[in-house]
């Protein structure tokens, strides 16, 4: 009689371009990479301890993400947002966590939505040590774990590129002990209506979540 397959998750081995990406991603979302600075690709390379090749790989992948624009003359810039441009992608963003919150409700399984609490409580514990990058990074995951959870391959991908775009902007929002509390509060009700399985309630948090970031970030601009 054979055994039964046992479902062991997969070793994963990060890339160089995978790591020298993260760390340039990093360095733009708490702005020691300022918007609108030139990157250097000489000193970042030497702050990184890598050669030009792949630094320029991950700027290229920055560029197709839009948080850095590649201009003729001047190089790679890191891009600037508008008040405007803020808004138009929060926007579409709360249109789409919205429609991947009801669809996770109605068909994801009970383990994704337990995978997405355990998230959320990992998150929390950061909270409470006030690890903020790591904290931005979970939080961002689990926007995107949600909307993942609709098994929605084209929403996901929409979510994905308009979500990197704005993530320096959206880490910013957080500074502040009272705007970091803020957003915290929203996911907690989030997820609780997440547990529910309440589309209805979950939309309507998400959209009070993303409406109260937009303001939150605007003033920084």
């Amino acid at each position: 009689m054979s055994e039964p397959a046992i479902d062991y998750p997969r070793i994963t081995r990060r890339t160089l371009h995978d790591e020298v990406l993260e760390r340039l991603r990093d360095m733009i979302i708490e702005a020691r990479l300022a918007p609108g600075q030139r990157i250097n690709e000489g000193l970042v390379g030497a702050q990184l301890g890598v050669s030009r090749t792949p630094l320029r790989e991950a700027i290229k992948t920055l560029a197709s993400e839009g948080l850095v624009e590649i201009l003729p003359a001047k190089g790679a810039i890191v891009r600037k947002f508008s008040a405007r441009d803020l808004a138009d992608i929060l926007e579409v963003l709360k249109t789409l966590e919205q429609l991947g919150g009801r669809i996770a409700c109605e068909q994801a399984s009970d383990a994704t939505i337990e995978a997405i609490h355990a998230m959320h409580r990992q998150m929390m514990a950061l909270y409470e040590t006030r690890s903020r990058l790591e904290y931005f990074k979970l939080n961002q995951d689990i926007h995107s774990a949600i909307v993942a959870a609709s098994d929605n391959a084209a929403l996901m991908e929409m979510h994905a590129t308009l979500q990197a775009r704005i993530k320096r902007l959206r880490f910013v929002g957080n500074e502040g002990p009272a705007k970091w509390a803020g957003a915290v509060a929203e996911h907690e009700e989030m997820m609780a209506a997440l547990l529910k399985r309440d589309a209805a309630e979950l939309s309507a948090i998400i959209g009070v979540h993303m409406d109260a970031t937009l303001l939150r970030v605007r003033e920084l601009l």
